[in-house]
């Protein structure tokens, strides 16, 4: 367990998910080179000037699974000075994940007490060689520990597949597979808030028994939404930011970059 300590009633965080990196840094995915791209989302946040409390990664760091494109990840992030808590997502090896610690930002955190009403909890959907994902026996346990632990404290759940589909029939297919024991697990529980997801490559947000389902943007390609087969889309990389209320409620805002630098092969069947 870490703690976030700050003197603000609110915590604020930054989301960068899907970065999708190579060993190399002319490493390209769907015709867009992802290390420039994830490099431009970070002189973003600095433009932004977020007053964050940390960064959160929801997966799939690494396309090729190297311990390189972790590496890249790690050197990436150090402009912004913030502690990073990430967890895998489909693409990810976690032997190469870990290959990079000890790390003065990246953190190995499945559980954050973020200021005096919130905690964050990180979950790990990944099913190793499939597209799906699943939570074990053991993560869902420890979701239904964590939430019945702290229930004076608003929780934020996070995890790399999408608990709810999101209207487009080739990426729901890759959806939380066991999304239904994941929603009777925080059912009881009226201190689980939202729910953050990557893997969609697209901004989603909607109410879902009582909580916020929440997906952002990749910081490279982006999927097209409401496609019900594989489609890119024409808008431009982005990341999210979310501050943590003490009233239980999050404000949260996409940043997309300006500009056409990073459009992707739209010719592309599939990746």
């Amino acid at each position: 367990m870490e703690t976030i300590s700050t003197t603000q009633d609110v915590v604020t965080f930054v989301q960068i998910t899907d970065t999708h990196l190579f060993s190399d840094e002319k490493g390209a995915l769907l015709g867009v080179n992802t290390f420039d791209s994830f490099t431009a989302i970070v002189q973003d946040i600095q433009t932004q000037d977020i007053a964050c409390q940390a960064l959160l990664m929801t997966g799939d760091v690494s396309q090729d699974h190297s311990d390189g494109s972790y590496q890249r990840f790690e050197q990436g992030i150090q402009p912004l000075n913030k502690d990073c808590y990430w967890l895998p997502g489909n693409h990810d090896y976690k032997p190469s994940m870990s290959s990079i610690y000890p790390s003065a930002q990246i953190k190995q955190a499945t559980h954050l007490l973020a200021g005096e009403h919130w905690q964050v909890i990180l979950l790990d959907s990944q099913v190793e060689g499939c597209p799906y994902g699943e939570l074990s026996a053991q993560q869902l346990e420890y979701l239904a520990q964590k939430l019945a632990e702290y229930p004076q404290r608003y929780s934020l759940i996070l995890m790399h597949h999408h608990p709810k589909l999101v209207g487009s029939e080739w990426l729901d297919k890759h959806c939380l597979h066991n999304s239904e024991q994941f929603w009777q697990v925080v059912a009881p529980h009226s201190n689980a808030k939202a729910v953050l997801c990557g893997h969609v490559h697209q901004d989603f947000h909607q109410q879902h028994n009582g909580m916020e389902v929440i997906t952002s943007p990749s910081s490279c390609v982006q999927f097209k939404p409401n496609s019900n087969e594989f489609a890119v889309d024409k808008i431009a990389p982005g990341w999210r930011s979310l501050s943590l209320l003490p009233n239980g409620d999050i404000e949260t805002q996409v940043y997309r970059l300006s500009g056409t630098d990073f459009l992707p092969d739209f010719d592309a069947e599939g990746y």
